[in-house]
């Protein structure tokens, strides 16, 4: 069993300082952008929201302007659901309103509420405003990044860390340029700690992450050709993931995963304490003894400083257990004892976002459609053959996967081939892992190909059996919910 003691050189905890710090108010939105000092006698900012049908009473709304909808069109309609000001780059033509002109660098508070705030660019000022809020707190901040896993990370991480501190988390899949400062302002006096995940579709973005959230700890996850029909290699990839450790600060902790090359080169590139997790008994944390008990979870045991410990979490999947090392490796950098870790891992409530549900005649469906790469791809597969009854593999598209598309649809199929019963393949490029396991060897008879999910729902009704497992997984742009939804309503 593991000492229950901490590791002094690992605790970045921050401690509290003398810092007077509020809730957000109105003021403090205008302090971050202009020359005015704000008091706490202002009023309250009750949520930061880019959605007017999400307004509430004393809100803040941010106009943006979307592909299909310029959020200024509903600066109205946030107003009337009771925003007291709006973040816009541009403003109504009717005359009545109250505006706060920051483009110069000089505001006021106004005499009457709603106003609106005019800025040159809705986005920028966001990051700003989120930038201004996170430097009032001397907290811990742990950024995780990586092509797969960074949401199961944070939402373990979260649940051990939480075991003894006030914890903010991201909010579902809040990792983008405008999630990570909605995160950031959510900030409050109790928190202690905040687990960030960082999402990345070029580079730099990664970076101007950091500068927002100054993050103490960083995770990266692993790296796949996930995005590398936008960056163009995978070299690209890493150099973007890379930003997080680059940008850590020299009593900061980078956590590593050392089964991943492309990861580990990245040891060479960050001034803080580099530590490592993974399978090779080389890592600093390390598994070994993996057992699958199906829908019951996952058991291993865990080696740290010549002590081991077994621990059993309810999570599905072997690949889980490089998410239980890095919540392990991310309560160690906190100064958490092995207990209140072992602890936070095995009190999971949810299955984060591979859920087990049940499915027409008696099947249990195996849900996971948010996302799909080559290799989480993989880790459904390997689940899936952990598990009893007739294996019912349904695989949408992988996109932006670049020049990588033929070879990665082409590994999946392979593998589907010695672990499915029934292969169905949603969309055009998942018929290459149709022919490829065909080529494995699955009769043809067995392997179904379909253009899309409203497509392959009556062909699943067909062909589901009682004891059946099916498993859905697809890129989030092939929508393969919607099958687990339609085959749900049939249960």
């Amino acid at each position: 069993m593991f000492a229950s003691r901490r590791i002094s050189w690992l605790h970045v905890r921050a401690i509290k300082t003398g810092l007077s710090i509020n809730m957000l108010n109105l003021g403090h939105v205008l302090e971050a952008l202009t020359d005015y000092r704000a008091t706490s006698a202002e009023p309250v900012i009750t949520s930061v929201v880019i959605d007017s049908r999400e307004a509430i009473p004393g809100c803040l709304f941010v106009a943006f302007v979307g592909e299909r909808h310029d959020g200024h069109d509903f600066v109205a309609d946030a107003f009337n659901r009771g925003a007291i000001a709006a973040l816009v780059s541009r403003l109504p033509e009717t005359d009545d309103v109250n505006i706060i002109d920051t483009r110069q660098g000089h505001g006021e508070m106004p005499d009457r509420l709603p106003a609106y705030i005019l800025v040159e660019d809705t986005l920028t000022a966001l990051q700003d405003i989120s930038a201004w809020w996170r430097s009032r707190f001397n907290i811990s901040v742990t950024g995780i990044t990586g092509s797969v896993g960074k949401t199961s990370t944070k939402e373990l991480a979260s649940a051990v860390l939480s075991r003894r501190f006030h914890t903010l988390k991201s909010s579902g899949n809040q990792n983008n340029e405008i999630g990570v400062p909605l995160t950031l302002l959510k900030l409050e006096p109790q928190y202690e700690q905040a687990v960030i995940e960082m999402g990345m579709y070029e580079l730099g973005e990664i970076a101007r992450f950091c500068e927002l959230a100054r993050p103490q700890v960083g995770v990266i996850t692993n790296i796949s050709p996930v995005h590398l029909e936008r960056l163009g290699s995978i070299e690209n990839i890493v150099r973007a993931k890379q930003e997080l450790v680059e940008a850590l600060p020299e009593d900061g902790i980078a956590i590593l995963n050392r089964d991943d090359d492309w990861v580990m080169g990245m040891a060479q590139h960050t001034n803080a304490r580099v530590f490592t997790y993974g399978l090779d008994d080389r890592a600093d944390l390390w598994a070994s003894d993996i057992s699958s008990m199906g829908l019951d979870g996952i058991r291993f045991q865990l080696h740290y400083d010549n002590d081991s410990m077994n621990l059993r979490i309810p999570l599905l999947g072997r690949h889980s257990v490089h998410t239980a090392l890095r919540a392990s490796a991310i309560g160690l950098a906190q100064g958490m004892s092995w207990p209140e870790i072992a602890a936070g891992m095995s009190e999971m409530s949810s299955q984060l976002r591979l859920v087990a549900a049940p499915g027409p005649y008696g099947s249990i469906l195996i849900d996971d459609t948010y996302n799909s790469s080559p290799e989480s791809a993989l880790a459904a597969l390997n689940l899936l053959q952990d598990l009893d009854g007739r294996r019912v593999a349904v695989l949408g598209d992988m996109l932006e996967l670049g020049t990588a598309e033929w070879q990665a649809h082409r590994r999946v199929g392979l593998r589907a081939a010695e672990v499915a019963d029934i292969l169905v393949t949603v969309g055009p490029r998942s018929h290459i892992a149709a022919e490829a396991a065909v080529s494995a060897g699955l009769p043809r008879a067995r392997v179904i190909q379909v253009n899309d999910a409203p497509e392959a729902v009556p062909v699943l009704l067909d062909l589901i059996e009682p004891g059946d497992v099916v498993l859905i997984k697809g890129s989030l742009g092939m929508a393969m919910d919607r099958i687990v939804s339609a085959l749900g309503r049939d249960a």
